[in-house]
């Protein structure tokens, strides 16, 4: 029978690519690729393009709603009650400039190759295959799950502004599942499908409606500041314990933790397709944002310590709670319910904009299967991506909360940070093994220097590795060229700021706890097998057919030629 026949034939050639992996493995681990080719050659595995309907005003908006609101509504309250303490504002600070450095690393990557592949293309056109689809990985796990938390913490802030006093009011309560998994988020879930729904119609009218949510939200953190600095104490700075009750370390612990804030101006970088005249656009879209984020973000935190002490804080809703604390301003409750409702819904459309396009551009690598890499050709969007990214937020809504994901989305996040700036340097200079040396050399001292901080070591010790890291710079920037060639916007005083987004990166993936380290030791198990089973016999087989449909076609224009001549 045909079916019989043809299973030995399957299982063959599935015991065979296994036996290859090692020299497959060999050859495509490190392949990498042009920009031009990225740009070009695989973009064109979408079949359809998408349509360049954005402009700057658009991508700022996109910027800005993508970060403000969601993580300073669902991460404020925690990390003050327990980590930073009134000094909050210095850990968004701190978080803030690592974001800043980090985003004009985009920036330049951007205009360099603008593909709607973000870190994923920026890593695989320099490390190679591998580390690319590390970094994919990472950040689709990082989208998808703070996705997810974010639509929970909307619920929160939805059910506050309608009367509830409880966090779970409109969630059910499933005793046979496991602790972190038994409150059900229907409405979460009703949300994300719905975003997804309006993602699949078209980008520019998902920009639109995020342009004037996202117009609305800045006038509700106006409020917001306002209410609190006029109706705050300086009192609760200091008491009961200080500024920085948790001391400097507790600052910078919880720098790592508000990161999650800032999730989303990478975001940005993946509508480098779709957008008009992206010399201006990327730079304001990206570098803009988060810098007019940053300081909103600042501002806020420092508002919500002078209504409140740390101490009294809540971690669901701290704002509603804190407009509820102060007399004159109870009614604020149900506005700022209302307002961070809002600010989580256009952060959420945003950051699930950005998650199809990375599993696009996966797509188109072959990484995945290519059903992911299609684009619509009336909507001009990723469909195929986007439904089925959508479906997985809005099922993990539904079960999982946010403490159980909220700091495995800060380590990958900090990750694919960390490795953007090296990306950049070895990218720009003309020497790669000295390059990589360095590289290596201010990973090592950065890495040393957070490991004293961790374990309080001397202050000695901090010094000389801290010394370490700048002597290797600007020895680095003595010594070693520039490429030559490169026309479009570049990063300025390199390579200062990229390697301190390196150091301020290492620093910050640090402090991270160590349960966060062992879910991402397991993550990356998962994503390193799945390459060695399925990633590495993908591409291969996928480049393979390519070069030989490209020999075909030369020679059968060869013949035509032949036989057209006299």
């Amino acid at each position: 029978m045909p079916t019989s026949s043809c299973c030995p034939i399957n299982f063959s050639s599935i015991f065979h690519a296994l036996s290859q992996t090692p020299r497959r493995l060999r050859e495509r681990t490190c392949a990498t690729w042009t920009p031009d080719e990225e740009v070009n050659i695989t973009r064109l595995r979408s079949g359809a393009d998408m349509k360049r309907k954005l402009s700057w005003y658009d991508l700022v908006a996109l910027g800005v709603g993508g970060m403000l609101g969601a993580g300073v509504f669902v991460t404020t309250g925690r990390v003050a009650h327990t980590t930073a303490g009134p000094a909050v504002f210095i850990s968004y600070l701190v978080a803030g400039i690592s974001a800043l450095l980090s985003s004009l690393c985009y920036t330049e990557f951007s205009l360099q190759i603008p593909a709607a592949g973000g870190a994923f293309s920026y890593l695989r056109i320099t490390f190679g295959e591998f580390v690319g689809l590390v970094g994919g990985a990472n950040m689709l796990m990082e989208y998808v799950l703070s996705n997810a938390a974010v639509a929970r913490s909307l619920t929160e802030y939805a059910s506050t502004a309608f009367g509830g006093r409880d966090a779970d009011s409109w969630r059910v309560k499933m005793r046979a599942l496991p602790k972190g998994c038994s409150n059900l988020d229907f409405p979460a879930s009703v949300v994300v499908s719905l975003l997804t729904l309006c993602l699949c119609l078209g980008t520019k009218e998902s920009s639109m409606l995020n342009l004037v949510m996202t117009i609305f939200h800045l006038l509700f953190f106006g409020l917001i500041i306002v209410g609190g600095f006029y109706s705050g104490s300086v009192r609760n700075l200091t008491r009961p314990k200080g500024l920085a009750p948790f001391g400097a370390r507790g600052v910078f612990d919880g720098a790592a933790l508000v990161y999650f804030s800032y999730l989303g101006y990478d975001s940005v970088s993946t509508m480098a397709e779709e957008i008009k005249n992206p010399p201006l656009t990327l730079p304001l879209g990206i570098a803009g944002s988060v810098a007019i984020v940053s300081f909103l973000y600042c501002l806020m935190s420092l508002a919500l310590s002078l209504m409140v002490p740390y101490n009294e804080l809540t971690g669901s809703a701290p704002f509603a709670y804190a407009f509820e604390r102060v007399g004159a301003w109870r009614w604020g409750r149900e506005v700022v319910g209302a307002g961070a409702s809002l600010g989580i819904l256009t952060s959420l459309l945003v950051a699930m904009l950005g998650q199809s396009r990375y599993l696009c551009v996966v797509g188109r690598a072959r990484l995945v299967p290519s059903w992911f890499a299609k684009v619509h050709p009336s909507t001009g969007t990723p469909l195929n991506a986007t439904a089925f990214l959508g479906t997985c937020t809005a099922l993990i809504s539904l079960f999982i909360e946010l403490d159980i994901v909220l700091e495995m989305i800060s380590i990958g996040a900090l990750l694919v940070y960390y490795l953007v700036p090296n990306a950049l340097i070895y990218h720009r200079y003309a020497r790669p093994g000295l390059t990589l040396a360095f590289l290596l050399l201010v990973s090592g001292s950065s890495f040393g220097f957070a490991l004293s901080w961790k374990l309080k070591k001397h202050w000695l010790q901090l010094a000389l590795f801290g010394g370490l890291t700048i002597l290797c710079v600007a020895c680095f920037q003595y010594w070693v060229p520039m490429a030559d060639g490169q026309r479009h916007w570049r990063v300025p005083f390199m390579p200062w700021p990229a390697a301190t987004s390196i150091f301020l990166n290492v620093f910050l993936l640090a402090t991270m706890k160590k349960r966060a380290y062992q879910r991402f030791v397991v993550w990356s198990c998962l994503v390193t097998l799945y390459y060695v089973l399925y990633g590495v016999h993908s591409t291969y087989h996928g480049e393979r057919e390519e070069r030989e449909g490209r020999g075909q076609d030369s020679v059968t224009d060869q013949v035509k030629v032949e036989i057209e001549m006299p």
